[in-house]
């Protein structure tokens, strides 16, 4: 029993530092949401064969940043094919040359399986925030890593981000909630 308390606790301890260098990763990257006026060609086009990936869904975090000839490909996927298309679809891009791929697969989880659903049933189903179900790829995405979860992606508002936010907390099993929800300008 003590040595799994310390494993656990060693455990904590990478995750809180995997953590802090998520921010710096993702630190001038585009998130693959509705697209602003002002992107280039390249990132049009980028974001266009992202979205477009079959199984990119509402559990998966897909970013990208593009510098020069190469894209940096970021992100946190369930899938360890999502990565792998990802790469391949961006590849076929006209004047891309390089791709650094460094999207992560999310471990193989039942408990976080559960605490996914469970997440998706709080935040779509509360009032105000069934409107977002309804798009093909919902904008509020949902990240589930070891019983933390993160929430990415774009909402109208300050309310709607507070409540996504209240309603991830409320689920039980989860040990942290991060929310990375941007408000549209």
């Amino acid at each position: 029993m003590k040595s799994m308390a310390s494993r656990l606790g060693v455990f904590l301890l990478a995750a809180a530092a995997a953590s802090s260098q998520t921010a710096d990763r993702f630190a001038g990257a585009k998130v693959v949401q509705p697209s602003a006026g002002g992107q280039s060609r390249m990132e049009r086009e980028v974001r266009h064969e992202l979205v477009m990936l079959p199984y990119y869904g509402v559990f998966d975090n897909l970013a990208y940043r593009v510098n020069g000839s190469t894209v940096a490909l970021l992100g946190q996927v369930t899938r360890p094919a999502l990565k792998d298309d990802a790469g391949k679809a961006v590849r076929g891009i006209e004047g891309v040359e390089r791709i650094d791929n460094q999207i992560r697969v999310l471990p193989l989880s039942a408990m976080d399986d559960h605490i996914r659903l469970a997440e998706y049933r709080a935040i779509y189903s509360q009032p105000g925030l069934e409107k977002y179900a309804l798009q093909a790829i919902p904008p509020i995405h949902i990240i589930v890593e070891n019983g933390h979860v993160t929430l990415e992606g774009v909402v109208a508002n300050q309310a709607d981000k507070d409540i996504a936010y209240v309603r991830a907390n409320s689920v039980s099993g989860v040990f942290s909630v991060t929310n990375n929800l941007r408000v549209e300008k």
